[in-house]
């Protein structure tokens, strides 16, 4: 029997079932298994594990018998919900799918699954980026999962908490296991995909402060080395900077009304994008590194914009 088929028929069963199933019960109604036995077990496991694969969850729990486990997909995991959108806001979510790109078709499929038309007259104003791990790390949040991936060469162990967009970048925040604190991650710095655990058994605990521990500043987020950051801030743009980060950034205030700000930076790049979007207005001061590498930014710029025009 082709595996596809048995897959179609194993989600049918599972989602048509009003109680968990065990494997004998499902190897009965579902032709193409093995004989009994651990082939059929690792047949079974490998099925499950390409469902879950493709966000298909199935959930495992336990029931009277020999086997004590039974299975089945829940049906409010599986289908979508009726949205019950007014006109109004399915053209709304429209032009959001249209304008927004995510680096897949999946928002225009989520709206052809809705049945909602999807337009094509509308241009893209932005576009996420799209990374391997992001799906595994959507359904890890949503599910309420434990998930591990490689991070910076180490395997990491995290109870997920939120995703966040932030210039420019995903970033994932969890519990971490190993070091028993909230974390911050990089989702474009994970390596390959993240592997997602069986629905709650990721649950952050009560009172866990997901926002509190994604800093507001982008250059405090990630896991990078902090350093102490000394950025001169012209009087065009001095008060307003102030105003931004606060007082307690404000490290000295100059006779022509520009100030120095102190900042603490685990993200390089970040805070480069930072001092570029105030232009002409500010500079940074020490450490020569972060200098260096600022340079060294503008400099790659000039090149690739040379090579583009000429």
């Amino acid at each position: 029997m082709d595996r596809l088929e048995r897959l179609t028929d194993l989600v049918l069963v599972l989602l048509n079932t009003r109680r968990p199933l065990s494997l004998r019960e499902l190897a009965d109604a579902i032709p193409g298994f093995p004989p009994e036995g651990e082939a059929r077990r690792q047949a079974f496991e490998r099925d499950k594990r390409t469902l879950r694969d493709q966000g298909i969850a199935v959930a495992t729990e336990t029931i009277d018998g020999p086997e004590q486990i039974g299975y089945r997909i829940r049906p409010e995991d599986f289908y979508l919900p009726d949205l019950d959108l007014e006109p109004d806001e399915q053209a709304a979510l429209n032009v959001a799918v249209a304008e927004v790109h995510v680096g897949d078709p999946s928002g225009r499929d989520a709206l052809w699954r809705l049945g909602i038309p999807s337009p094509r007259s509308l241009a893209p104003v932005a576009a996420l980026p799209s990374l391997p791990a992001l799906p595994g790390l959507f359904e890890a949040v949503r599910s309420r999962a434990h998930v591990s991936f490689r991070y910076r060469g180490e395997t990491r162990e995290v109870d997920p908490a939120l995703l966040r967009f932030r210039q420019g970048r995903w970033y994932l925040v969890g519990l971490d296991r190993d070091r028993r604190a909230a974390r911050t991650f990089r989702v474009d710095r994970i390596e390959g995909t993240a592997r997602g655990g069986e629905p709650g058994s990721g649950a952050v605990p009560e009172g866990f402060d997901a926002e509190g521990a994604l800093p507001d500043e982008p250059w405090r987020i990630g896991e990078d080395e902090v350093r102490p950051v000394r950025v001169l801030v012209d009087a065009v743009e001095g008060a307003r900077v102030v105003q931004d980060l606060g007082d307690g950034c404000v490290s000295k205030i100059n006779p022509d009304g520009s100030v120095e700000v102190s900042l603490e930076v685990s993200n390089e790049s970040a805070l480069i994008s930072w001092v570029l979007s105030l232009g002409p207005h500010a500079e940074i001061l020490e450490p020569q590194e972060m200098r260096n590498a600022m340079v060294r930014w503008l400099r790659e710029f000039v090149e690739q914009g040379t090579i583009r025009n000429g």
